[in-house]
């Protein structure tokens, strides 16, 4: 098949949709995204790209054309209206008219944030009749109330158009979490277009390799990795640290970056926490493996709201994936799926003292019972995530529309 992939972000952006695409070129189909010149998360283009450079490039067999965006900048609510729909404006532009051109079978919207992300797809479903999947990550307008604070009834009621909109004109519609689904119904009887379509562990973080590790401290070990954002909930991760701050042989080590990173540096240096939190830098994925190995759990947190709430964070796949026992500090969705798989412990959202709590169970518990966690989560991923089973999935989803033609 001929598939048209319409995401604002690509690789080098680190997106579920870059294993999507390249997968379907590795089982024979031909692959062109479309896609925004690549800007997230440090909010300017990346090296070598620009509204000049690199507008269309072959990665891995998969054509990617670039549309032109305004780089989300530190993520304020102009700038990040203005990279929302630069890309809607110019993507819609460039994909009316290489959907005429290509004559292509499917299109598939990988939708994060923003929903506008779906316009250019609908306007091409409109014009060539083709099928239309779309596969969402982020509730809307649901995410602009809950991680955006933005609750104007005018701008909230702009958006839930749109993404009616979106939904009526979807041939399915794919949910990364089954939490998503009375949202989505409320918008519409939309029943009959679900699919389930969780998402899975970067494969990338299944390959053993060799990254040199910056040094680590010894002890026991509670890793975080990913963005450090506003939604990780770090005030009560501090919060937690700072009952912590006795027990010297239990560290903190957070890798990665985001808006709140600045934030916590400051708050590590005005509470005297330099001997337990440690901030290890932002690294690449393929490094992910070597900093799993060296950590006795991994830990994520989500701050307790209505959307958060339906999600399941990634790093839980990730987690999983490398057999690491979980503690968390969330409600919804991945909790219980962390709890359904029996591989680590959980606590509501904001409860710092339970964390505390649980952070000290975990650290005096035998490392087999450790252990066993850990690859609870390694067997529940691999029964109910595994790529290549939600690869199969979409393929017979996709070809079995495309015959149809719907």
């Amino acid at each position: 098949m001929k598939i048209l992939l319409i995401s604002q972000h690509f690789y080098p952006e680190d997106f579920k949709c870059n294993d999507v695409a390249f997968e379907l070129v590795r089982r024979g189909h031909e692959v062109t995204v479309l896609a925004g010149i690549p800007n997230y998360p440090l909010g300017k283009f990346f090296d070598g790209y620009g509204l000049f450079t690199k507008r269309v490039e072959m990665l891995n067999g998969v054509k990617v054309i670039r549309s032109a965006v305004v780089p989300r900048g530190k993520g304020g609510a102009i700038r990040l209206a203005l990279n929302y729909f630069s890309f809607a404006f110019s993507a819609s532009v460039r994909a009316l008219f290489i959907s005429v051109r290509h004559k292509y079978d499917i299109i598939l919207v990988h939708e994060t944030s923003p929903v506008t992300v779906g316009i250019p797809a609908v306007l091409v479903r409109k014009l060539v009749g083709i099928p239309l999947y779309f596969w969402v990550l982020d509730l809307w307008p649901e995410s602009l109330s809950a991680a955006g604070g933005i609750n104007n009834k005018y701008i909230l009621g702009f958006f839930n158009g749109i993404t009616k909109w979106i939904y009526r004109n979807s041939t399915r519609i794919l949910i990364s979490s089954k939490g998503f689904e009375q949202s989505i119904l409320e918008k519409g009887d939309f029943t009959n277009k679900l699919v389930y379509f969780p998402n899975w562990a970067d494969k990338v973080l299944l390959n053993k390799n060799e990254y040199p590790l910056p040094l680590l401290p010894e002890g026991f070990r509670v890793m975080f990795a990913g963005n450090m954002g506003e939604a990780q909930d770090f005030d009560h991760l501090m919060e937690t640290a700072c009952l912590l701050r006795e027990e010297k042989d239990i560290h903190f080590l957070l890798v990665g970056d985001g808006r709140k990173r600045p934030w916590v540096e400051q708050f590590i240096k005005d509470n005297e926490l330099q001997e337990t939190v440690h901030w290890l830098g932002r690294h690449p994925l393929e490094a992910m493996p070597s900093f799993f190995e060296k950590a006795d759990v991994m830990l994520v947190s989500l701050k307790d709201n209505l959307i958060f709430n339906l999600t399941v964070p990634a790093k839980v796949q990730a987690y999983m994936s490398a057999a690491k026992p979980i503690v968390s500090m969330m409600n919804g969705e991945g909790a219980r799926i962390i709890e359904e798989a029996q591989c680590g412990f959980s606590t509501n959202a904001g409860n710092a003292m339970e964390l505390a709590k649980l952070i000290r169970e975990a650290y005096g518990m035998e490392k087999n019972a450790l252990r066993r966690l850990g690859e609870n989560g390694c067997q529940f991923c691999r029964q109910h995530f595994d790529f290549s089973r939600r690869m199969n999935h979409l393929c017979e989803m996709m070809g079995e529309n495309n015959n149809s033609n719907n």
